[in-house]
């Protein structure tokens, strides 16, 4: 097969397991004042607010059309967003991408060679499985693969 064709199928393959962007993730160290931004000069809206203890955050939901912003404050100075801030400073965290079926992704990435954070799929501030691909494999992007 010669390489166009392959490269092709490889992104026919990559397009139907990806199947959108699901939020932008964004690292901050006051919620209150993004959220004056984001929210009071944007105009995007508010959809939640929730505390994830075992990852160390706060999170603020925001829709922007279809996509939805994630705004990230560190609850403590360990948690990973805390040690990502001190490390880079505020900014994009992340980008989460939409699957059909996330396990079936995780292998998938896996047999590629990409490194997986999360072998196993958790559930997400929206109730929905996720999982974090590492970013030394993917040109030092934190990418979320997010079960639709």
């Amino acid at each position: 097969m010669d390489t166009l064709i392959l490269h092709s199928f490889k992104k026919t393959w990559v397009r139907r397991m990806i199947i959108g962007l699901n939020h932008i993730g964004i690292a901050v160290s006051n919620l209150n004042e993004a959220l004056g931004i984001y929210e009071g000069i944007l105009g995007l809206k508010l959809v939640k607010i929730r505390v994830v203890e075992e990852q160390g955050v706060k999170i603020a939901l925001l829709l922007a059309g279809e996509t939805k912003i994630e705004l990230l404050e560190p609850t403590n100075e360990e948690s990973p967003v805390a040690k990502f801030i001190v490390k880079k400073g505020e900014g994009i965290h992340h980008i989460a991408l939409t699957v059909s079926n996330i396990e079936n992704s995780l292998e998938e990435m896996k047999r590629k060679g990409i490194t997986l954070i999360d072998e196993k799929p958790r559930i997400g501030v929206e109730g929905h499985k996720i999982a974090f691909l590492h970013p030394k494999n993917t040109k030092n992007v934190l990418i979320e693969l997010c079960e639709k």
